[in-house]
Parts: structure tokens; sequence; C-alpha cells
């Protein structure tokens, strides 16, 4: 997503090169069955466990570190799909065997690993040089006294994208910074600029915005709490953010603004490609995957304006497990791979929002372009909203799980007709038996 477009192009081949294989052996090759490293004539072999398009190995951040430190040999195996992964780490866990030096750990399961399997993982407190990250960043894989499960690698800091040609035939601006203008300060007015859309949109076919679900998201993960309070409550169901997050989305849904879509759900992908929805809130990380399904003949034909609000969704951590034979040499290699300059060159790779201050405000990052989406700063645009994100998010066990059924809920409500009252009911009673 550089102006040369070569990032872009990485990392639709990085997400395509992943997902087409389950596990993808790294660097010193491997036996995807391998599990712990270790220590044997003076050579050290660190085991990494990821998932998805982190970005570590597949921007030759593995290489280096061996030709820097010739004494290491470092073998990543990449899962595709994370839901697989944690699923496979949760068992290894509990076994207590078959776990790699390094794990990745995606933020949706961060509370879940402080608050069960904190004896499982080498505390980062005392390691030194790590002072660098976002203050909300490390307190997400903090234990209540004081351990560091991990260090942070990326985070999903949220815009709106938009089709300018939509907006055009609209009567809406097109510039970003005016687009901008349009909802400032309050999702309400994202809302009511569909409403106008709609409206005045000269065709047919198309709708304002995807999914009410990606509007839930946004404001939710704008705020400290979200479905949990400090002490491990579900509040879900009283949270008056929460309640006006559902509120809005369903105003969205019954006003026939969405396109009736849930993000990466069938449908959704074909949308991108077919355009029919003019704007998506977008976190950073989306940015590729738009690009990819949307294809060369929507090159410029999308924009990025800067949210309603800040907000956060998404993002990973590397950790050690506590019983790697080779765990000082393993949290060594974690707090390289997540320092500013590695985090600095994930990003003009692949375009992975760093969650260092240090590599946010560096020039790489200030300074791109992506050439795809109309030659928007991502890296302006993306980096104030991650200043705006509250120093302190209350995460929660099974944030990932109510997240993704306040989605089918409000998909209710989308493509069935539901009643906002009955969708909300159905979706506490199945929140209450997915985390009772």
């Amino acid at each position: 997503m550089g102006t040369s477009g070569s990032l872009r192009r990485r990392a639709v081949a990085a997400a395509a090169t992943v997902g087409a294989l389950t596990l993808v052996v790294g660097c010193g090759g491997s036996d995807s069955s391998a599990t712990g490293g270790g220590k044997k004539d003076g050579k050290v072999t660190i085991t990494m466990g990821l998932y998805g398009v982190m970005g570590i190995k597949e921007t030759g951040l593995l290489e280096q570190y061996e030709k820097e430190n010739p004494g290491v040999d470092i073998k990543a195996e990449i899962a595709g799909d994370e839901q697989t992964y944690y699923t496979a780490l949760q068992t290894r866990l509990a076994a207590g065997k078959g776990l790699k030096d390094i794990q990745g750990i995606e933020i949706g399961r961060a509370k879940e690993i402080t608050d069960t399997q904190a004896d499982k993982f080498a505390d980062f407190s005392d390691v030194s040089g790590t002072d660098h990250f976002l203050p909300w960043k490390e307190s997400q894989i903090s234990t209540g006294d004081g351990k560091v499960l991990g260090l942070g690698t990326d985070i999903g800091p949220m815009a709106v994208c938009y089709r300018k040609d939509y907006f055009e035939k609209a009567g809406l601006p097109t510039d970003r910074e005016e687009v901008a203008k349009l909802w400032e300060g309050d999702w309400k007015k994202y809302v009511e600029v569909g409403r106008t859309f709609k409206k005045d949109f000269k065709g047919d076919g198309v709708a304002y915005m995807d999914a009410a679900s990606g509007l839930f998201n946004a404001m939710i993960y704008g705020h400290p709490e979200q479905f949990y309070d400090e002490k491990g409550e579900l509040i879900y169901d009283s949270n008056p953010v929460v309640k006006e997050a559902w509120g809005l989305a369903a105003d969205a849904a019954e006003d026939g603004l969405t396109a009736k879509l849930r993000q990466f759900q069938p449908g959704w992908d074909p949308g991108l490609a077919n355009g029919t929805f003019a704007t998506a809130v977008c976190p950073a990380w989306m940015l590729s995957h738009i690009s990819e399904k949307a294809g060369p003949a929507n090159k410029g034909k999308w924009d990025v304006a800067k949210a309603p609000k800040g907000a956060n969704w998404g993002g990973s951590f590397l950790g050690v497990v506590e019983q790697s034979p080779v765990k000082e040499e393993a949290k060594k290699l974690v707090a390289w791979l997540t320092a500013p300059e590695q985090q600095t060159h994930i990003f003009k790779e692949i375009g992975n929002i760093p969650s260092s201050r240090q590599a946010l405000d560096s020039a790489d990052v200030k300074g791109a372009k992506s050439e795809y989406f109309s030659d928007a700063p991502i890296g302006q645009i993306f980096g104030a909203a991650a200043q705006e994100i509250p120093d302190k998010q209350v995460l929660g066990r099974k944030d990932g799980t109510i997240k993704d059924t306040f989605s089918q809920g409000l998909t209710l409500i989308e493509q069935q007709g539901t009643a906002r009252d009955k969708a909300w009911e159905t979706t506490a009673e199945r929140i209450e038996k997915a985390v009772g």
C-alpha cells in the first residue's frame, strides 16, 4: 500500500499464500509436529506458532535475525485460520506438551490467557527496552499482579473506507477531509449521512454500508468497557455503550442502509467485487483484504476517511511459554521482533499498523500512502486513530464469542426482518448459553 503499490501486492500475496496452506513451515525447515526448541552443539533452536498474516515470517525478519545471530535457528509454523490455531493451542496448554517456544496470541484471546493460563507463559515485565508500546496495548496482556505475558505486534485502529464515485452520485463530498467532517465526532452523523445517500443516490443496487455489525463493532471498541467490567463480570446487557451501539446499528438495518451482509462472511467478498455498498467501517488490517477482493477494476474508486471516533478492532501479541528450554533466548527474539524498527518494517511491507508509539511516530509510517485507496495517507489516518483509543481497554474471556453473537443478532434484523427487541432477546440467550 505504498505509493509504488508494492506493499499492497505483497500483502495480497502473503494473504493468498497463508490462506492456501493449513500450515506453512518457516525458517530452517521443520516437521509440523515439532514442539519446543533447545540447545545442541552450541546452536539454539527456537520454535514459533503463528497464524494468519502476522508479517513476522512473510517479511523476512526471521532470516534477518538468524543472519545477525548465527547461533540461532528459528522454525516457524503458520496456521491460516486463527480459530483452528487457538483450539490447538488450548489443547496443548491443557496437556502441557506440543507447545512452541513462542506462541501468537490474538487480542480476543488475551483475557482468557491472562486469567486462566498465566502460569504457562513467561513474564516480560523485566525485559528492558520494551517501554515503547501504546499504554493500552500492554494492559491487554497483563495480569492483575503485574505480569506481562507477551509483547504487542500490530493493532487495528479504525477508519471508514468509502467509494468516491458513489458519493459523487449521491451529491456528497468526495474529498476525504470533507467526508470526515460530515460525521465528525458522532457515529449518529455517519448513519444520518447514510439516509441522505439513500435518498439522493442516482442509481440502483447500492447500499450505503456493508453491515450493521461493522458499525456496532466500531462504536463499542472506542470505549474502555464493552462486554465485561474490570472484575470480569458480564455487563453487556446493562452497559449503555453496548445498548447505544445496538440501537444505532438496528436503526441502520431497519432503515435499509445496509447491504445485509456480515464482514468476512459469504456474500461480503462478492459485494466488494461487484460494488454493492458505498462504505465499510475498516480497521487498518482490512485494507489489504478490500483491495484484493474489490480487485484492480476498483482501484482509485475507494478512499479512506477518519472515523467519527477512534476505536480499535484487532491486534496480536507474541508470548513465550514458561516451560521452554530456550525461554530467555525466545524472550530476546520476541523483544527484537516487536521493537519499533521491526514493527515499522512489517508496516512498510504489508501494512500492519504498529502497536509501538515510536514506530507510529516514524517517518516511514507517518508518510505512508495507499495507491489503491486514492493515495490516502493511511499512516496519518490510522496513526491518529490509534492515539485516540482509551489508555485502558477492559477485555473479557469470551469477547470474541460475544462479538460474533451480536453480529449474528444484527443479521436477524437485516436479513430476516426480526424486530430489534426479539433479536436482542435471542442474542442474550445465545450469549448466556455460550459463556455460562
